[in-house]
């Protein structure tokens, strides 16, 4: 079931429903609220006073707040992202299972690994694009690193995100071509979310490379990631789910202590780039 979001802030004994684009006055109380289709609502819970000091903001004094607010996190070593995923990526239905991210499928927690029928650890920013590999920082930041099918994950590779291609096998409704990945409809705003979070998130400090987007298939090994304009449109098509605000919630409640600012405020995806 598709959701929209929107947001409510608390102050005092006035409660105001902010639609997309508009932010609170600093000092409010915000509570994300997904409207789901049948009228059903489900919460994520922003710390309040989180963003107060991006109020207002766009471009890139907006990116620079941003990265000043999340970059006050803990990092997780690369054995500890197994266990991690297992929590942030849990199938509702069965504990025992996690959703892969490409495919949809339900797998077992157990089938971690490198084996055919195994899923592993997705870099959905691609780990050559900055040459970060599995370090500690964006090599095991859990806002982009999601279960994935073993071979589904070789397909995928290094590639930028793009529309079009062939049929993926093992991953029904994404496809692929020489230098570009489109995954299915119902991940494409999450996978926008998590490679703009990235771009804010490292922005060449801690001796990492200063990660960011560009309108480009085919990057190969430098420190970008696109196709932005791509990339842009998922976000606006494809609203942020229950599922991916519940996870938000979680890396930032139980491990990292930072959120991902693409999650509780896609609007700020075009404020910054648009």
């Amino acid at each position: 079931m598709r959701t929209s979001l929107g947001r409510a802030w608390g102050s005092g004994l006035s409660a105001l429903v902010v639609a997309a684009g508009v932010l609170a006055a600093p000092g409010a109380v915000a509570q994300d609220v997904a409207v789901q289709d049948g009228g059903a609502l489900v919460a994520a819970d922003i710390p309040a006073g989180y963003y107060d000091s991006a109020a207002g903001l766009t471009g890139e004094a907006l990116k620079s707040e941003l990265n000043d607010i999340i970059s006050d996190s803990d990092q997780l070593s690369y054995s500890q992202v197994w266990t991690a995923l297992m929590a942030t990526d849990e199938d509702p239905n069965n504990s025992s299972n996690v959703i892969l991210l490409y495919g949809g499928q339900s797998r077992s927690k157990s089938l971690n690994g490198g084996d055919v029928g195994d899923w592993n650890r997705e870099h959905v920013w691609a780990q050559s694009h900055g040459d970060f590999g599995t370090s500690a920082g964006p090599g095991t930041d859990l806002h982009h690193l999601r279960p994935e099918d073993v071979q589904v994950n070789s397909i995928r590779g290094n590639k930028d995100f793009d529309n079009g291609g062939s049929a993926v096998s093992g991953a029904p409704g994404s496809f692929t071509d020489s230098n570009s990945f489109e995954p299915r409809d119902a991940v494409k705003g999450d996978v926008a979310r998590m490679i703009l979070y990235m771009a804010v998130r490292y922005e060449g400090e801690d001796s990492f490379a200063d990660l960011e987007p560009n309108d480009t298939a085919g990057n190969g090994s430098v420190p970008f990631h696109g196709r932005l304009s791509v990339l842009l449109a998922w976000n606006n098509e494809d609203p942020v789910s229950a599922s991916e605000a519940d996870r938000n919630d979680i890396i930032y409640e139980d491990y990292q202590h930072n959120r991902n600012p693409f999650i509780d405020h896609p609007e700020w995806a075009d404020a910054i780039w648009g």
